[in-house]
């Protein structure tokens, strides 16, 4: 349980622009060390205030699973051992908010396919400005082609998760474009898209107007196909996108969440953390993806973020008396069982899809070793979501 009196004070220390002391505030609670004096109302010093948005540095962990009868340890994120963390960026103990170990960049090979192209580019509007990576599939165009937006996990980049995805290989078989935008340090310390903050999940503001103007953009210079634009995300990126759908619902055709959270899943540092923890922050108004169909993966030994959010992410998600459901179980050889339930509506189109992927920790299902916080033991998110999204349009 967490105590309401540290979190209370830690959401003071927040406001008052006090970040390091909330920060620290929360790292003892959840160690379930004592309640430091800035609980009872005396204020510790740890450091010079900052005045930048918090971290929530979402990481998947080494998780725990039983082969013939005998415990097997892999991680998660890349089958490797668990890297070092990386300095500057805060663990939040118990929740398992690591930061990034260092690794070499991902070679080309691991992100583009021959003959495609990977471009940079810039957006910028009255909230900011952000970088983006583009793909540009090798064929030419016979008609306008689908975009999908694709926003990483907290110290990601857009080289690392379209290694990580391998988004960009698919994409080239499907003729599309795919668009990765890129969370700053300076936006957030950890690079997480700041999906917590009230005033980053709403329309025409903040982030979301950011990520609207990449596409936007890409839409307008590159011929895309409007009814054909789609948007995922990993972790605080699958937050992003849930907020995207939940708020841009006339410009994308459907969202892909991986291991995130509901729009209006939390509005603050400590409600984001319960939500985190608990799969809902106490009074969190939830705002479904409705009327955009919805795709769903979220591993079920996910200790980062609590597994009921992918469920929370699907609430509501259309009329629940026109609705119907049915589930399907498998294996990947040699890999992760899985759950996968389809929601069809009563004209017989498939509404959403929760995949439940069972072992399986805070990770990329089915992702590639050549980017960070995957896990190859599958099912294939990516051939998924771009399987899902291709049987979905706006004008559909």
């Amino acid at each position: 349980m967490l105590d309401q009196n540290i979190v209370r004070e830690a959401t003071r220390l927040t406001r008052a622009g006090r970040l390091n002391e909330a920060t620290a505030l929360l790292q003892r609670m959840l160690r379930g060390d004592a309640a430091p004096s800035a609980a009872m109302g005396r204020a510790v010093r740890v450091g010079p205030a900052r005045l930048e948005p918090p971290i929530l540095d979402m990481k998947a962990h080494v998780v725990e699973e039983r082969e013939s009868g005998r415990p097997a340890k892999h991680a998660s994120v890349l089958g490797h051992k668990r890297p070092a963390p990386l300095k500057g960026v805060k663990d939040f103990a118990g929740l398992g908010l690591r930061g990034l170990g260092r690794r070499a960049p991902p070679s080309t090979s691991d992100i583009v396919p021959d003959g495609a192209s990977f471009i940079a580019g810039t957006f910028g509007n009255a909230a900011g400005s952000r970088a983006y990576k583009l793909f540009i599939p090798s064929r030419t165009p016979g008609r306008p082609r689908p975009l999908i937006v694709m926003l990483h996990g907290c110290t990601q980049s857009p080289d690392d998760f379209a290694a990580g995805t391998r988004m960009n290989f698919l994409a080239e078989e499907q003729n599309c474009f795919v668009v990765y935008p890129e969370q700053p340090h300076g936006a957030n310390q950890a690079k997480c898209w700041n999906w917590f903050r009230a005033e980053d999940q709403k329309r025409d503001g903040g982030e979301p107007s950011l990520i609207a103007g990449i596409t936007r953009q890409i839409m307008r210079d590159h011929g895309i196909d409007p009814n054909r634009v789609y948007v995922a995300g990993l972790s605080a990126g699958g937050a992003a996108a849930a907020i995207m759908g939940a708020t841009y619902p006339d410009l994308y055709a459907a969202v892909g969440v991986h291991s995130g959270l509901a729009c209006g899943a939390a509005s603050d540092l400590p409600s984001a953390l319960t939500a985190m923890r608990q799969g809902g922050a106490p009074g969190a108004t939830m705002k479904a993806c409705s009327p955009v169909p919805t795709i769903v993966f979220h591993g079920d030994r996910d200790t980062t973020v609590h597994p009921d959010n992918g469920d929370r992410v699907l609430d509501d998600l259309g009329d629940a008396k026109s609705r119907e459901a049915r589930v399907v179980r498998g294996r990947v050889p040699d890999g992760h069982s899985y759950t996968r339930t389809i929601l069809t509506a009563t004209q017989g189109r498939d509404i959403s899809e929760h995949w439940s992927v069972h072992g399986a920790g805070h990770a990329w299902s089915g992702g590639s070793p050549a980017g960070s916080y995957t896990d190859p033991r599958g099912p294939d998110a990516t051939k998924e979501m771009l399987r899902f999204f291709m049987e979905h349009s706006l004008s559909g």
